[in-house]
């Protein structure tokens, strides 16, 4: 390196001495200045180095033309302390802290060219621009860029140094190195400061010569290419164009020609300027360098003798131990291949032990079978190419197994459900069942319930056919060849057929209802069982992970134990490859620690499926169960699933309960599509209410669940039933009504014992007595609460009517609400038609009576208070069948009680009223005259005494007295305005006397009827005065 970086500092010395010459050196040719430059420089610019190279010069000085440099005088040694590397690469000078300095200076010489005009210096040599990436990196530079960094694991020989270690050296050079620190400050190096006003100087002499170059050279778009540069540096413009050379044009070309190289010999020793400030920092660098060397080579003698040593002790006590390591090693390979190979025969005979299962529907060990198989082949034998076809060999099968289970699972659902309901087990082979509902489970079939209700429906629908099949074969009546639909075959049968095949119905399907409920608790069980396996596996992980965390996190890790065996053992040269071989060992070592186990359970596996298949009806027990449930838990459902199947029992087991209902309601529609139904008797209808209530309760028991559809098809039927029922007996009353004479009708027995029964709270109607020679006789009145009741026939009817009304109540109380709307209905016509008939005279055109007597009048008004008087216990009995929110239909009785008052009250006004009328015409022509008593009192004693005969034996005493009252009180008012019209006063006269004796009489006969001995009669208030 000093070889070439001579020269040229002794070039860039002379470079700097020719500019500084006179001015008559400007015109010289290059080539002279350079030589003069080159015998001016001064000799004591090669100091700093103390091994300079020869260099050549041509100009002479010796017989080879080499010039020889004069040494100085020896100087006394001086030890300088070690320092840092400076900065090898040039820096521009920043004119703040060194200038320009004289040094060696070499300008390259033009005439020939050596070894030494090799511009090639440390810096470019390591910085070579053919590397993708320049790093500063020694051994990458040394030993290019596939050297890699790659983790040094640490020594365990030696401890780890810190900060902590050199505590003691720091405190005890601390005040040295305060003290070193204060003198450089205070005494700064004379050398520094010689050095830096020289540099100075020099550098305000190189600026003031570096500006006479014209700017343009400078611009980083300098190119002689662009012609309007050329033509700014050759300016041809000052040479005669016309052709041909004038001494002129010659001169101007040599006076451009010594500019231009003015030019560059100001750039040229500039440039030697600055290599010259960065000569010392190139030679400490080959010092360095050197010294380097030297170290190099030491340490590669110390690392020869080191490995030599690390030979002998590798050949004297490491191979014997590494032997025996190494065959331990390779014993161990052998039995984990022997284990491997017997783990290979047992998964080899998986397939025929698999089929072996199969044959006796064994779902679930042969699942368990597969996926134990399948296991191994994922861990223990992956990559065994024998085995390469088995894994999807073992998949294919085990579709095949879940299409077979889907099968067979169908197959027992139809088997199951189709088979006789008479004489047979609720249960058909639980364990084959629960076997197919494990294996479904296990391969998450869950839609297997939805098989089972499709065969369900399709049984239900068997069962309305077998049923009518079977009746009709007891009916001979019925050609099945000419009538072949079923529900043309129901409507052909009597009630009592038709009620008998509707019976036989509802006890098929209360045992078809019962088998389903088993079957699904069977189902039910089996989930039940899955859940509480999850549920035990999820807690024996779950305590697993706490101990292994327990053992594993105060221990230390066993692998720094082995690193040391395994380094020794390695053969490679970095200690943490022999890391990563001890641990890929120990996990290897720990599956095959398990492969035994593993082979144990296929083998295990094989002999369960051959002792299963050679013994006839052997069943799993629940322990293995729940262990092949525990083996294959990522198969198995999850436990929001198994919670959604247990809800889809339920729900199919209340879908039963509503197919079961639907197929009844087909059955009793059919029957009531001709009307049949509402033809019905009320005990025929009763009869049937009561056989669908109970089918309807004990299919409730049976689901848990209230159906509606049954129910919602008899309360159709029982409102035709209670509108053709009402309709009979409200057109039956009007017709009894139309022929009504309204006389006094005997009181049958019966009658009489149907109204003490309502008396004693017995609402209903008695069983019919067979007559017989003791049965009594008919009775004149009705007797009710010992009052007696002189009613008509129709009456009768209607208490018997409206006790059939509440016997319908009782036997169907779904039908409360409505009979209790017809009932008033009923009652309400019966006021009303009797109001036209008495009242309104309606009887004269019906039935042909001459005229509406008192006595009809008193037997309706009657009438009408008996049926009052059973209103409320009416009302009392509908409130006991009502719900409390229906309670509001109960006004209807409120209202009704009022209009049959009502009705009483115009009864009683008529009797007055008739009364009324005849007062007023007889008394009319009432004259003061004797004889007396008068013959219009006597016609009014007799008309009254009348009136107490028609109405005595029906009213009661106190109505008999209220209604005279009101007749005697209208009397009196028609006798007091007739005396005030005569003009008779009281005042003793002989008028006045006769008119007593006439009272007198009145009063006499009114008193001596029936009843009214105590009658009040107050007859003198005819002689009052009007106010």
């Amino acid at each position: 390196m000093l070889v070439w970086i001579s020269p040229l500092l002794f070039s860039s010395s002379r470079g700097l001495r020719s500019a500084c010459d006179a001015p008559e050196r400007t015109h010289l040719p290059l080539c002279s200045r350079l030589q003069l430059a080159s015998r001016e420089a001064s000799p004591h610019a090669m100091a700093s180095s103390h091994s300079s190279s020869p260099v050549p010069r041509p100009g002479g000085g010796g017989r080879d033309g080499i010039f020889r440099k004069e040494r100085d005088p020896p100087s006394p040694p001086r030890f300088r302390s070690i320092r840092s590397l400076p900065d090898v690469c040039p820096k521009e000078p920043t004119g703040e802290g060194r200038g320009l300095c004289d040094g060696p200076s070499v300008v390259a010489e033009h005439d020939r060219w050596t070894v030494y005009s090799s511009k090639v210096n440390l810096p470019a040599a390591l910085n070579d621009p053919r590397l993708a990436k320049r790093e500063s990196d020694f051994f990458t530079k040394t030993w290019g860029l596939d050297f890699a960094e790659t983790e040094v694991m640490p020594s365990f020989y030696l401890p780890n140094i810190t900060r902590e270690h050199f505590g003691p050296y720091l405190q005890e050079t601390a005040q040295r190195e305060r003290i070193h620190e204060r003198c450089k400050t205070i005494c700064p190096n004379k050398d520094d400061v010689e050095a830096v006003s020289s540099i100075t100087s020099n550098h305000e002499k190189s600026r003031a010569e570096l500006e006479q170059v014209p700017k343009i050279f400078m611009k980083p778009e300098f190119a002689l290419e662009d012609p309007a540069t050329f033509n700014a540096v050759l300016p041809w413009s000052h040479f005669n164009s016309a052709g041909g050379r004038s001494s002129r044009d010659v001169a101007s070309s040599k006076l451009l020609q010594e500019k231009l190289s003015h030019y560059l010999d100001v750039v040229e020793v500039s440039i030697a300027r600055q290599i010259s400030l960065r000569s010392e920092a190139f030679f400490h660098a080959m010092s360095s360098q050197h010294e380097l060397q030297d170290r190099l080579q030491e340490t590669q003698r110390a690392v020869a003798v080191l490995r030599g040593r690390t030979a002998n002790i590798d050949r004297v006590m490491c191979e014997g131990p590494l032997r025996a390591l190494r065959t331990a090693l390779t014993r161990n390979n052998c039995v984990k291949l022997h284990n491997k190979l017997k783990l290979m025969a047992a998964v080899h005979q998986t397939q025929p032990t698999v089929q072996l299962l199969l044959s006796t529907s064994e779902f679930v060990g042969a699942l368990e079978l597969i996926s134990t198989t399948k296991e191994v082949l994922q861990q223990e034998l992956q990559g065994i190419h024998s085995f390469r076809h088995l894994g999807s060999q073992l998949c294919e099968l085990e579709k095949l197994i879940d299409k077979m289970m889907v099968e067979d699972f169908s197959m027992y659902a139809r088997s199951d459900l189709n088979r006789s309901l008479k004489d047979e087990p609720l249960i058909l082979e639980k364990e084959r069942l629960e076997s197919l509902v494990f294996g479904l489970l296990r391969q998450r079939k869950l839609d297997f319930l939805d098989i089972y209700s499709d065969e369900m429906i399709l049984a239900a629908k068997v069962i309305v056919t077998q049923c009518v099949a079977e009746s009709v074969l007891h009916i001979e009546e019925i050609d099945t060849e000419v009538v072949t639909k079923l529900a043309d075959q129901m409507r052909v049968m009597t009630f009592p057929q038709w009620f008998e095949l509707l019976t036989n119905v509802f006890e098929s399907f209360l045992l078809f209802l019962q088998r389903i409920k088993v079957t699904l608790n069977v189902i039910r069980n089996v989930v039940l069982e899955v859940l509480s396996s999850n549920q035990k596996t999820r807690l024996l992980e779950e305590a697993a992970a706490g101990s292994s965390g327990q053992e594993v996190s105060p221990g230390p890790s066993p692998l720094q134990g082995e690193a040391e065996l395994a380094y020794l053992t390695h053969e490679g040269l970095f200690i943490s490859d022999a890391l990563n071989e001890a641990q890929q060992q120990q996990q290897q070592q720990a599956v095959l620690d398990q492969s035994p186990v593993v082979g144990s359970r296929v083998q295990q596996s094989r002999v369960e499926a051959a002792s299963s298949g050679s013994a006839t009806g052997g069943t799993e027990s629940s322990v293995s169960r729940e262990q092949s449930f525990m083996s294959g838990e990522n198969m198995m459902p999850s436990d929001l699933e198994l919670n959604r199947i247990i809800n889809n029992l339920q729900e199919l087991l209340h879908t039963a309960s509503d197919v079961s209902h639907d197929r009844c309601v087909k059955v009793l529609t059919a029957r009531a599509k001709d009307g049949s139904l509402e033809r019905l008797s009320s005990a025929e209808f009763v009869c049937l209410s009561q056989a669908v209530e109970g089918f309807v309760r004990d299919t409730e028991e049976l689901s848990g669940r209230r159906s509606i559809s049954l129910r919602g098809a008899l309360q159709s039927q029982a409102n035709r039933f209670v509108h053709r029922f009402h309709e009979e007996r409200k057109t039956k009353l009007s017709l009894l009504l139309d022929n009504e004479r309204w006389k006094q009708a005997e009181v049958p027995a019966e009658f009489q014992d149907l109204v003490n029964s309502i008396a004693d709270g017995r609402i209903t109607l008695p069983e019919r007595k067979i007559p017989g020679p003791e049965d009594r006789k008919p009775t004149d009145f009705l007797l009710v609460n010992g009052q007696k009741y002189a009613v008509v026939g129709t009456v009768l009817l209607l208490i018997r009517i409206f006790l059939e009304y509440c016997q319908c109540v009782n036997d169907i109380p779904s039908i409360a609400t409505d009979m209790l709307t017809r009932l008033s209905d009923l009652l309400k016509h019966f006021n009303s038609r009797s109001c036209q008939l008495v009242l309104g005279a309606g009887a004269l055109q019906v039935v042909g009576l001459k005229t509406i007597t008192t006595k009809n009048l008193a037997l309706a008004s009657r009438c009408l208070q008996l049926v009052v008087h059973y209103i409320p216990i009416i009302r009392a009995h509908f409130e006991t069948k009502l719900q409390p929110k229906q309670f509001s239909v109960l006004r209807h009785f409120d209202h009704i009680t009022k209009d049959y008052n009502d009705h009483i009250s115009e009864i009683s006004a008529k009797l007055v009223a008739i009364m009324d009328s005849l007062f007023e015409k007889v008394l009319s022509k009432y004259e003061v005259k004797a004889p007396m008593p008068s013959a219009c009192f006597r016609n009014v004693c007799k008309q009254m005494a009348k009136m107490h005969e028609a109405i005595y034996e029906l009213l009661p005493e106190e109505q008999t007295h209220m209604l005279f009252l009101r007749i005697n009180a209208s009397y009196k008012m028609h006798l007091k305005r007739q005396l005030a019209r005569l003009g008779v006063v009281n005042d003793g006269g002989p008028q006045n006397g006769l008119v007593v004796v006439d009272v007198a009489f009145y009063t006499e006969n009114i008193q001596a009827l029936k009843s009214l001995e105590r009658l009040d009669l107050n007859m003198a208030e005819i002689w009052e005065q009007k106010r």
